[in-house]
C-alpha cells in the first residue's frame, strides 16, 4: 500500500476543513495539570500538520512526513514471508492516518483540561468583511489600528467649542446643536444616521415670579427675605407652594442622618431641613425628608466637601448648585410609557415626584442660616467648614420657602449613527453621551460629546481600512439628561420589547473626566472582568510608564475594591440596567481624596462655573491626555464588545453577588428561625445559578469557536443574564425598576434586607425606604416577608433556569 494518497488526503481534508478565527485556550487555576497551552492561529499551511495531544501521548511509528519519504516498492515485493507482521503495521498507520484526519476536520477542544475555564485572550484573531482585500486582523492589529486613527482627532477643541453653546433642553441652541452633530455623523458616511424626538414634561423656574426664602416670625409671618443670588438655580421637579418651618440641620439628608436627629430628640417632621450636598444624589435627599414628615428642604454646598487644594480652583460661596429631584429617570408625567407626540397616557405621575418642595441655596446663605440655629451641637463627622458657630443640629428660627417653577410640555432630540456589524447586525453595542447641559457643561457633557464625535470619526476611519464589527455598534447623542436622563430613559421605554433581545451592552461617556487622578468605575457585574484586561493596556495619564491597573494597585491590592462602585440612579447607565436589564458602565477619572460617590470633589458640576477654563485649571492642563484616555478606554471596550466571537460578559459574577447579599441576610437567620421562617429557598436557587453558570462555561469550554450557530447560541444567553435578574412579577408600570439587585421597590433584596432588620430596630417606620424604595410600615410583617422571599427567589430561580439553555437540560436541586 502507498503512503501517497493517504498524505494527499489528509492535505486536502486541511485545506476543506473549516478555519476558526478565534480558538485560544488558556489555562486557568483549577484545571487538571499536564494539559499544555493549545493555541491556534491562522497562518501559512506547512508540509506536516502540527498535532497537539493533551494529557495523553502516542508512541509507535515515526511521524507520517518520514515515514512517507522512505517507500520502496522493492521491500514489500521481498516481505511476502513476513506478510501478517507488515499488514499490522499498515493497519496502524491507517488508524493513524484516520486520527490526523478526523483532528483536522473539527480541531476540538481538549476535554480533560479541566472545566473552569474562561477564553479571554489578547491574541485573538480578527477577520476582515467579505468585502476586504485586507489580511486577518489581530487584536494588536486593531488596537494599533484604533490608537493611530484616535490621534488625528482634536478632543480639546471640540469641548472648548461644545462648552461655549446654549445647551439647555428645548432651547433654540439646542436645536441648533442637534443638526450640528447630526450633520457630522452623516459626514463620516455611518450605515444609518436618524434622530428620534419626544415630547417631555420639564420643570423650569417662573422668571416673572422667581422662588423665594424669608424669615418668619413668632406669628408666622414673614419677614426679611434672605437673598437667593442666581434666580435660575433650581431644583427640576419640586413641588410648587410654599411651606413653613423651624430650620433643623440634617447634615446630607440621609435615612440615618435623620434617624440620628430623633435619637438626639430634634425632630424632622414638620421643619424645613438644610442639607449638605454629596454622597446621595438631591432626589434621594428630598425622598427621605419626606419620608421622615419634613416640609422642605434646602441644599448647600459646603467646603468641607471639596478639595482644600490652594492651587486648585475652588467654587464661589455665592453659588448654588442645581440637581433635579425626581426620584426616577424619564418623564416623570409619562410613567412607563414612551412620550411621543400625540400618544394616549394614562392620567398618572411618577411616585418618585416629591410632595415637598426643595431649593437650592449657596454656602452664603447657609452660613447664616446656620448662625441661627440653636439646640445640640452636630457630632465632630457632621461639622463643615462654614464660618461662624459650631453647626447645631436645631431647631432655629422659622422660615418660609416659596417654590414657583412650572411645566412646560418641551420636544427633546436624541441622535442616533450605526455602524452595521457583518455576522450579528441585530445585536447592539451601544454608547452615548449627554448632550444637553443647564449651564456651560464642560465636565457634565461637553466632554463626553467630545469623545463621542471622535469615537464615531474614528471607527469611520477603521471601517474604511478593513474593520467590520461583528456586532453592530450604535453611537447616540442624548438630549434631556440634566432632567433625570430623559431622553434615554423615553428611548428604552420607546422599544423596551425590542431592546432587550438586541442591546448587549450600554457605555456611558457622561461626567468622564472630573479630575485626574483616581479611576472608577461604576458598572453591572457582568462586565469587571472585562474592565480588569482593558485598563491593563490603557496608560495612566498622569503616571507616567504605568497602566491604569498598575496604577490602581501601587495604592491597593484589590483593585475592584478601588475601582469599582454599583451603578446610581442619577447616570444615564441604570436605566438600561435597572429598567431594561441591559448591562451598562459609566467610568470617570476624579480627583483625590474622593469622599463622595457621585464625584463632588470636582466643585463645579451642576454650576454655572462648569467651564472650559475651570475644569482646565482643575486638571493643571491635563485635560487633553486624561480625554484621550477616556476615548482610548471606549474605544478598546467597544472592539472587545463588538468583535470578540464570545461575548466576554463574566456571567459567574453574579453568583458572587448573590452570595455577598445573603450573607448580610444570615446575621438574622436566628430572628428568623425563632418566628418558624427560613431562607433555605433563596441559598437553593443561588446554588442552581452557580451550577446553571459553571455548566454554560464547561460547554462554551468544550466547544468549537467555528461554529458560528454555536457562537450565536451562547452569545443569546450570555447577552441575556442582566435581563433574567429582571423581577416578572411586577409590573414595569408599577415599577420601572425590576432589577432584583439595584431596582427599586418590595420585589428587591434591598427592600428584603430593610424589611428584616426590622427584626431588630422596634419598627422605626422609615429606615431605608428611600434606598429600597418602600415603607417599611409598622414593623415586620410575617405575611410581607413571605412574598418578598417568594418574588426574590422566583426571579434569582428564573435566572439559572434561563441561563441552563433548554428545558431539557435543566439540572436544579429547587
Amino acid at each position: 500500500m502507498s503512503m501517497e494518497p493517504l498524505w494527499g488526503l489528509l492535505q486536502g481534508a486541511k485545506r476543506l476543513s473549516p478555519r476558526p478565527s478565534q480558538t485560544i485556550y488558556k489555562h486557568v487555576e483549577g484545571t487538571q495539570q499536564g494539559c499544555p497551552e493549545e493555541e491556534e492561529e491562522d497562518g501559512e499551511e506547512v508540509a506536516g500538520p502540527p498535532v497537539h495531544f493533551c494529557a495523553m501521548e502516542l508512541r509507535g511509528p515515526e511521524p507520517l512526513g518520514a515515514q512517507a519519504g522512505r517507500q520502496n516498492p522493492g521491500l514489500w515485493a521481498a516481505a511476502g514471508r513476513r506478510g501478517a507482521a507488515y499488514l499490522a503495521l499498515t493497519a496502524l498507520l491507517i488508524f493513524t492516518g484516520a486520527f490526523l484526519l478526523g483532528y483536522v476536520a473539527f480541531r476540538g477542544s481538549c476535554q480533560a483540561c479541566g472545566n473552569d475555564v474562561l477564553v479571554v485572550n489578547e491574541d485573538v484573531n480578527y477577520e476582515p468583511g467579505p468585502d476586504s482585500h485586507q489580511s486577518t486582523l489581530y487584536w494588536s492589529d486593531l488596537q494599533a489600528m484604533f490608537l493611530r486613527h484616535l490621534g488625528e482627532g482634536s478632543l480639546e477643541n471640540t469641548i472648548r467649542q461644545t462648552s461655549l453653546r446654549e445647551r439647555v433642553a428645548g432651547s433654540a441652541g439646542m436645536a441648533a446643536l442637534a443638526q450640528d452633530i447630526r450633520a457630522e455623523l452623516s459626514r463620516q458616511k455611518l450605515d444609518h444616521v436618524w434622530t428620534d424626538t419626544h415630547y417631555v414634561g420639564l420643570q423650569f423656574p417662573d422668571r416673572v415670579h422667581p422662588n423665594t426664602l424669608h424669615w418668619v416670625d413668632e406669628a408666622g409671618r414673614p419677614g426679611e427675605q434672605l437673598p437667593l443670588e442666581d434666580p435660575d438655580v433650581y431644583c427640576p421637579y419640586s413641588a410648587t407652594g410654599n411651606a413653613t418651618g423651624e430650620l433643623v440641620y440634617a447634615h446630607y439628608g440621609r435615612s440615618e442622618d435623620l434617624q440620628h436627629l430623633r435619637a438626639q430628640g430634634v425632630e424632622p417632621a414638620g421643619r424645613l431641613l438644610l442639607v449638605r450636598l454629596g454622597v446621595i444624589s438631591f432626589a434621594q435627599k428630598v425622598a427621605s425628608a419626606q419620608d421622615f414628615g419634613a416640609g422642605g428642604v434646602l441644599i448647600y454646598p459646603d467646603p468641607a466637601d471639596f478639595s482644600q487644594d490652594p492651587h486648585k480652583p475652588g467654587l464661589s460661596s455665592a453659588r448654588a448648585v442645581y440637581g433635579h429631584v425626581h426620584l426616577g429617570t424619564g418623564d416623570p408625567y409619562t410613567p412607563g410609557f414612551p412620550s411621543f407626540n400625540q400618544t394616549q397616557f394614562p392620567p398618572v405621575q411618577s411616585s418618585g415626584l416629591p410632595s415637598i418642595p426643595a431649593q437650592p441655596v449657596s454656602a452664603d446663605v447657609a452660613s447664616l442660616l446656620l448662625r441661627k440655629i440653636g439646640g445640640p451641637v452636630a457630632p465632630q463627622e457632621w461639622q463643615g467648614r462654614l464660618p461662624g458657630s459650631p453647626y447645631r443640629l436645631g431647631p432655629g428660627p422659622g422660615l418660609l420657602l416659596g417654590v414657583n417653577n412650572h411645566r412646560a410640555s418641551t420636544p427633546i432630540s436624541n441622535i442616533f449613527g450605526c455602524i452595521e456589524g457583518r455576522s450579528e447586525p441585530d445585536h447592539y453595542v451601544v454608547i452615548g453621551a449627554q448632550r444637553d447641559a443647564w449651564g456651560p457643561g464642560a465636565a457634565k457633557s461637553a466632554v463626553g460629546t467630545a469623545i463621542l464625535q471622535e469615537l464615531v470619526r474614528t471607527f469611520s476611519s477603521m471601517v474604511s481600512n478593513g474593520f467590520r464589527p461583528r456586532r453592530s455598534l450604535l453611537f447616540i447623542s442624548w438630549d434631556g439628561g440634566d432632567f433625570g436622563s430623559v431622553g434615554s430613559t423615553e428611548w428604552l421605554e420607546g422599544y423596551l420589547s425590542l431592546l432587550h433581545l438586541k442591546a448587549v451592552v450600554y457605555v456611558s461617556l457622561d461626567s468622564a473626566v472630573l479630575g485626574d487622578d483616581k479611576f472608577h468605575a461604576k458598572t453591572s457585574p457582568l462586565l469587571i472582568s472585562l474592565i480588569e484586561n482593558i485598563i491593563k493596556q490603557v496608560d495612566s495619564p498622569n503616571h507616567s510608564g504605568q497602566t491604569l491597573y498598575e496604577q490602581v494597585l501601587f495604592n491597593n491590592q484589590s483593585w475592584d475594591a478601588e475601582v469599582i462602585q454599583p451603578l446610581p440612579m442619577d447616570s444615564s447607565a441604570y436605566s438600561f440596567t435597572a429598567f431594561a436589564g441591559v448591562p451598562a458602565m459609566e467610568f470617570s477619572f476624579v480627583e483625590h481624596p474622593l469622599s463622595l460617590q457621585d464625584g463632588q470633589a470636582y466643585p463645579f458640576l451642576h454650576t454655572k462655573d462648569d467651564t472650559y477654563e475651570n475644569l482646565h485649571k482643575a486638571l493643571r492642563g491635563r485635560l487633553p491626555a486624561v480625554a484621550q484616555a477616556v476615548a482610548q478606554l471606549a474605544g478598546l471596550l467597544l472592539i472587545r464588545l463588538s468583535h470578540d466571537h464570545l461575548l466576554p460578559l463574566d456571567f459567574g459574577r453574579y453568583g458572587e453577588v448573590v452570595l455577598r447579599h445573603i450573607g448580610s441576610l444570615n446575621e438574622f437567620s436566628g430572628d428568623l428561625k425563632a418566628r418558624g421562617l427560613t431562607l433555605q429557598w433563596v441559598y437553593s436557587a443561588r446554588g442552581d445559578y452557580i451550577r446553571a453558570a459553571e455548566k454554560l462555561r464547561k460547554e462554551i469550554y468544550s466547544s468549537e469557536s467555528s461554529d458560528e450557530r454555536l457562537m450565536r447560541m451562547y452569545n443569546v444567553r450570555i447577552m441575556r443574564v442582566e435581563f433574567y435578574f429582571l423581577s416578572q412579577y411586577v409590573s414595569p408600570a408599577d415599577s420601572p425598576f425590576r432589577h432584583i439587585f439595584l431596582g427599586r421597590g418590595d420585589h428587591t433584596l434591598g427592600a428584603l434586607l430593610d424589611h428584616v432588620r426590622l427584626l431588630r430596630s422596634n419598627g422605626s417606620g422609615a429606615l431605608g425606604a428611600a434606598s429600597s424604595g418602600v415603607m417599611t410600615g409598622l414593623g415586620f410583617q410575617e405575611s410581607r416577608f413571605r412574598r418578598q422571599l417568594a418574588l426574590l427567589t422566583w426571579t434569582l430561580q428564573g435566572a439559572a433556569n434561563a441561563l441552563s439553555g433548554d428545558v431539557w437540560n435543566i439540572d436544579n436541586n429547587f
